[in-house]
């Protein structure tokens, strides 16, 4: 968990139809898709990151590879695998930094580096991916742009994952890739990785018809159009602490349109520093009780055995879309005796991160720009 948090400080500082496939939450505070790759399939997972573009596993031979529990792929004995020329439209297209790799055929190199100094380099391929269905289908996307990681390294410690699923706005992102299939539709419901020892309740992902959030209580805010493509930008109007609000509109720095990333990939909600300063001066009024320092180092506010019904509730106030969040998306434990404020000041661009969007239903409808939210028990 540490490590996540950490990877949520520095990513803010880097920003300067088929039916539904289950995610797994991790125990680190990363949410994993399960997908298979290649033909024959190779069964594995990935980072669920819709902060990312570019679809990337650890590849044989592996110069430079971290640990991973299911076995790594091995281009070699995939049918269905084709490295990209350097030459290729594909190779040049790319929103991150390509070269010819003349020492391979003159393969197309890849080289994504995240903001906590994370990276992969490889060789960008198409390749088929599969993913499991909630209908007991298989879907299957073929010729998918994907990288094969030679060498990565960086805070990818769980040992489950073996890469990243980009889920972003670019081009080369599985989202864009699917295309009219999914009519620019998707959605995922994320459980708390919290609840309960030795059991982390099943997530799930939507693609297509399924991405629609529907029924009552249903809050939709628009999504703004800004660069890079790769990220999802919300407007965030303000936040409240209990009946308290702090409007962006006095913050000159922070208020505008799309002053905000909706990101899966980061654990906190990451705010300027100015507005987290007051934030967390609200939060400590409202609780009134004794702090206590964070045994891991990360967070700046914390409290020793805080009971629930002391949290107040803190609301979003997006355009169009006042989100309540509960207890479970504003605190977290981060030892069995202290509960810690999941918000934090960012040095860098301002995310709504995974905590907080823990069960809510959380729809994107691409086509329409806009992003939904609707209340929902995600561990059924």
């Amino acid at each position: 968990m540490n490590n996540s948090f950490h990877r949520s400080f520095n990513r803010s500082i880097s920003l300067c139809s088929p039916s539904s496939s289950i995610v797994v939450a991790s125990n680190n505070g990363e949410y994993l898709m399960r997908y298979s790759i290649g033909t024959p399939p190779v069964h594995t997972l990935g980072v669920a990151d819709t902060g990312s573009d570019l679809t990337w596993t650890q590849c044989l031979p592996c110069k430079n590879c971290f640990k991973q529990q299911s076995r790594i792929f091995n281009p070699k004995k995939s049918s269905t695998y084709k490295p990209l020329h350097c030459s290729s439209k594909m190779c040049h297209a790319a929103n991150f930094p390509t070269s010819c790799n003349r020492m391979k055929k003159k393969t197309c190199r890849y080289h994504v580096r995240y903001g906590d100094n994370s990276y992969s380099i490889g060789d960008l391929a198409t390749e088929t991916i599969r993913f499991g269905s909630s209908k007991n289908k298989r879907v299957k996307l073929k010729k998918t742009v994907i990288g094969c990681g030679h060498n990565n390294a960086g805070t990818f410690s769980g040992d489950k994952e073996s890469g990243i699923v980009g889920l972003g706005g670019g081009k080369f992102s599985l989202i864009s890739q699917m295309g009219s299939s999914i009519g620019g539709k998707f959605s995922y419901c994320l459980a708390p990785f919290y609840q309960q020892k030795n059991y982390i309740p099943q997530s799930k992902i939507h693609f297509g018809t399924d991405g629609f959030v529907p029924g009552d209580k249903v809050v939709t805010t628009p999504l703004a159009r800004k660069f890079p493509a790769t990220y999802y930008f919300l407007t965030l109007e303000g936040v409240s602490v209990g009946k308290e609000r702090l409007d962006f509109r006095n913050v000159s720095f922070s208020y505008g349109e799309g002053n905000i990333i909706i990101d899966s990939g980061t654990v906190l909600t990451l705010f300027s520093t100015e507005i987290y300063v007051k934030l967390e001066s609200m939060v400590k009024s409202a609780i009134k009780l004794p702090t206590v320092a964070d045994p891991t180092g990360s967070l700046n506010l914390c409290y020793k055995s805080l009971s629930i019904d002391k949290i107040p509730i803190i609301t979003m106030h997006f355009i169009g879309a006042d989100l309540r969040l509960g207890p479970w998306n504003t605190f977290v434990a981060t030892s069995d005796s202290s509960m810690c404020f999941a918000f934090a000041a960012s040095y860098g661009g301002q995310i709504f991160g995974n905590i907080a969007q823990m069960n809510f239903l959380v729809g994107y409808d691409l086509k329409n720009k806009r992003v939904s939210f609707k209340a929902t028990d995600c561990s059924k």
